[in-house]
C-alpha cells in the first residue's frame, strides 16, 4: 500500500513538472544568440543617442534629434507604426547655449560648473562679487536683504572631502546575487510616506535672491568629487511658470575653495557668462513608438522600453542611452534573425521619466488604465508583459519579479540558455525608480532586468561624467541578447505571462 502511495505521488510530481515545462522555441533563441553576440550593432546606436544627438532633456532640440533619429532606423528595419506619439502636456523645454564661469580675483582659476536645467542666463558677461551666506533659517536670511543684488550667492557649507578606498566600478558577486535569489516579498505598502517635506533652506535662499535680483546661485552636491557633478533640474517648467533664477552646480572642491576663501575674508570675484533658451511653442510630450507585426495572435502585445530622456550635464550614456539602445538593438536582432513572434512586440523609448515617469504613466494611462480609478481600458486585457531597463551599462544579472512568483519558474528556463553568460538570478524582490512602475501599478506584468552597478551610483548617475565613454560594449550586447529572447519567448508562449492580484484603486487607502 505504502508503495503505491508512492508511485502516484511520484507520478503527481512528475505530471506537475512537465505542466510547468516551458515550451521554447531552442531553434529561435539560437538564431537570436547568433545575431545578438555575433553582430552587434548596440554601440553604433548608442553612439548616435549621444554623441551625435547631445542631452536630452525631454522636449528638447536634443531629445527630437534621438527620437527622430530612433524613429528613422526603427521604420529602416521594417517595424510598422513607428511615430512620436504624443502622451499629454508636459511643459516648457530649454537647452543650454553656452556657460563659462571662472575666478578672478584674488586670482583667475577656471571653475568645474554646471547650469541646472530650466534656469535663465546670465544676461552676458557678468563680474561679479561673491556673497557668502552663513545663515541656518529664514530669520537668518533677513541680514542679508538688500546685498545680493548684482552678486553671486554662495552658501556657507563645512563639508569635508572623503577619499574613497574602494574601486569606483563593481559587479554583482555571487554571494549578493545569492542573497537577491533568497529575497522574501515586501508587504508594505508603497505608497506610504509620500507626504512633503518642509521648504528648505536652498529654497529659502532661492526665493531671497530672485527677489534681490542676484546674478546667480552656486550650489553643491556633497555625493560628488574628483570633478563630478550631480547636477539636475533648477526648478518648475510648467508652462506659466516664472523663469527660475540662474543656478550653477559646482564641483565639490572649486566650491568649498571658494567657501573657503570668502570665509577668510579675501575680496572673491568670479565671470560668468551663461547662456539658455527655452522653448515652449510645443508643450506635449512625445514617446517613441514602433511594433513588430505579429502572426496568430497579433491582437496581443509584448512591450518592451525604456526612457530616452536624461539630464543635461553630459549625453545621458548610462542614464538611459544604454538602455534605449539595448531595446532598439532587441528589436534590429528580432528583425534580422528572422523569427516569426506571434503577438505583437510594441517598442517605447519614453520621454519624461526623469521628471516623474510622465510619459510612460501618460501611455498607460491613455492606453490600458488609470490606477486612480481602476477603469481598465479593452487593451487591458490584450497586453502579456513589459520589459524594462534603466540601471546603466552593466550586463544582465537576471530579473526583478516585481513580488511576481507566479513567474518564476517560466523566467529560470528563459534564463538558461544565458546562464553561461552570468544572468541567472531572479529575486522577489521589487526595483523602484524607473518605468516598468506605470505597467506593474495596474496590474500588468512589468519587469525591470538586474544589472550590475558598474558606476552608476558613484560616478555616472545624472553627472556631468555620464558619456559613451563610460558604456561596456561586451555587456549591452549580451544584455540586448537577452532582452531579445525574452520578448520573442513572451510573444510566442501560447498564455500571456501570469499576473499579481489587480491594485486596488489610488483613490482609496493611504496615498
Amino acid at each position: 500500500m505504502k508503495k503505491n502511495i508512492s508511485l502516484f505521488v511520484l507520478t503527481c510530481l512528475l505530471a506537475g513538472s512537465v505542466v510547468a515545462q516551458e515550451k521554447m522555441d531552442i531553434k529561435a533563441i539560437d538564431a537570436i544568440k547568433k545575431e545578438g553576440l555575433g553582430n552587434s550593432k548596440v554601440m553604433d546606436m548608442a553612439f548616435h543617442l549621444t554623441d551625435v544627438s547631445g542631452p536630452r532633456l525631454t522636449n528638447s532640440p536634443g531629445y527630437f534629434r534621438a527620437a527622430n533619429w530612433a524613429r528613422t532606423e526603427l521604420e529602416k528595419w521594417g517595424l510598422t507604426n513607428a511615430a512620436l506619439e504624443p502622451w499629454g502636456d508636459f511643459g516648457k523645454s530649454w537647452e543650454l547655449k553656452k556657460s563659462y564661469i571662472a575666478m578672478t580675483a584674488p586670482y583667475y582659476r577656471p571653475l568645474i560648473g554646471f547650469p541646472k536645467a530650466w534656469t535663465k542666463g546670465s544676461d552676458g558677461l557678468q563680474h561679479a562679487e561673491v556673497v557668502l551666506v552663513k545663515a541656518t533659517d529664514s530669520v537668518g536670511l533677513d541680514a542679508y536683504r538688500g546685498k545680493l543684488k548684482g552678486k553671486l550667492v554662495l552658501l556657507y557649507r563645512n563639508d569635508t572631502l572623503k577619499q574613497s578606498f574602494v574601486t569606483d566600478a563593481t559587479r554583482h558577486t555571487d554571494e549578493e546575487l545569492e542573497k537577491m535569489s533568497k529575497a522574501v516579498p515586501d508587504t508594505a505598502d508603497p505608497r506610504r510616506n509620500r507626504g512633503r517635506g518642509a521648504a528648505t533652506m536652498a529654497t529659502w535662499l532661492k526665493e531671497l535672491a530672485t527677489k534681490e535680483g542676484a546674478v546667480a546661485l552656486l550650489s553643491m552636491n556633497p555625493r560628488g568629487q574628483d570633478g563630478t557633478l550631480f547636477v539636475q533640474g533648477g526648478g518648475a517648467y510648467s508652462a506659466n511658470d516664472p523663469e527660475n533664477i540662474l543656478d550653477i552646480a559646482i564641483a565639490m572642491e572649486d566650491y568649498m575653495s571658494l567657501v573657503r576663501l570668502a570665509n577668510s575674508g579675501y575680496p572673491l570675484k568670479l565671470d560668468v557668462d551663461v547662456q539658455t533658451e527655452f522653448f515652449n511653442k510645443d508643450l506635449k510630450g512625445y514617446n517613441v513608438i514602433a511594433e513588430i507585426k505579429g502572426t496568430d495572435l497579433s491582437d496581443e502585445i509584448v512591450m518592451l522600453g525604456g526612457h530616452l530622456d536624461s539630464w543635461q550635464g553630459a549625453t545621458g550614456a548610462t542614464d538611459n542611452a544604454a538602455g534605449s539602445a539595448v531595446m532598439l538593438e532587441a528589436v534590429r536582432i528580432l528583425k534580422e534573425s528572422g523569427v516569426k513572434p506571434r503577438r505583437t512586440i510594441r517598442i517605447a523609448l519614453w520621454s519624461g521619466e526623469e521628471q516623474g515617469l510622465l510619459g510612460s504613466r501618460a501611455y498607460v494611462k491613455n492606453h490600458f488604465a488609470d490606477p486612480v480609478t481602476m477603469e481598465l481600458k479593452a487593451d487591458h486585457s490584450k497586453i502579456a508583459a513589459y520589459f524594462n531597463l534603466d540601471n546603466g551599462t552593466g550586463k544582465i544579472r537576471g530579473v526583478y519579479l516585481q513580488g511576481n512568483d507566479k513567474v518564476r519558474t517560466i523566467f529560470t528556463q528563459w534564463l538558461e540558455p544565458f546562464n553561461t553568460l552570468g544572468a541567472k538570478t531572479l529575486t522577489i524582490s521589487n526595483t523602484g525608480g524607473t518605468d516598468h512602475l506605470a505597467f506593474d501599478a495596474v496590474g500588468i506584468p512589468g519587469f525591470q532586468f538586474i544589472q550590475d552597478e558598474i558606476e552608476y551610483s558613484t560616478r555616472t548617475h545624472h553627472t556631468n561624467m555620464d558619456s559613451y565613454d563610460h558604456l561596456i560594449a561586451a555587456d549591452l550586447t549580451q544584455a540586448a541578447t537577452i532582452v531579445a529572447s525574452f520578448v520573442y519567448n513572451a510573444a510566442n508562449r501560447d498564455e500571456k505571462l501570469p499576473r499579481k492580484e489587480l491594485p486596488k484603486p489610488r483613490g482609496i487607502g493611504p496615498r
